[in-house]
């Protein structure tokens, strides 16, 4: 058993609910533009990606970012878990909003389940079972 986290639902590593680092699950389209955490970004909004100790930063576009399973998604992420169309970033002034896309296992935010909520720097996104966090460099 793991140890509970005050973010995460609590998961077994044995199951198939266990809680999954992004990286390996993204395709190979958006590692390409991935930029490496340790490098100095430039300012904008960006999804972080983790495996271990490598951490990529995938930047957000401008406007709305459809994430999912499905090929038509601007993110994708290849795990079962994660509804083909799962979740929904729209950029705007104020900050990044997420919404859920009517996904089968839901949308999570700092371990609260969402339909829809603003993201602030550091927020941690649950999909499915993939676990990334918002990062807002200014």
């Amino acid at each position: 058993m793991t140890s509970a986290s005050p973010l995460l639902p609590e998961c077994r590593e044995d199951t198939s609910t266990a809680v999954l680092d992004a990286l390996p699950r993204v395709s190979f389209r958006e590692r390409r533009q991935a930029i490496p955490a340790a490098d100095r970004p430039a300012p904008g909004r960006y999804l972080e990606l983790e495996d271990g100790g490598e951490r990529l930063l995938l930047p957000l576009r401008a406007g709305t970012t459809h994430v999912g399973r499905g090929f038509a998604a601007d993110i994708r992420l290849d795990d079962q878990s994660v509804s083909r169309r799962h979740a929904i970033l729209h950029q705007r002034p104020a900050g990044t909003r997420i919404l859920d896309d009517r996904s089968a296992n839901g949308t999570f935010v700092n371990g609260r389940r969402v339909l829809e909520a603003t993201l602030s720097d550091g927020d941690v996104v649950v999909l499915g079972r993939v676990v990334l966090t918002y990062r807002d460099v200014a």
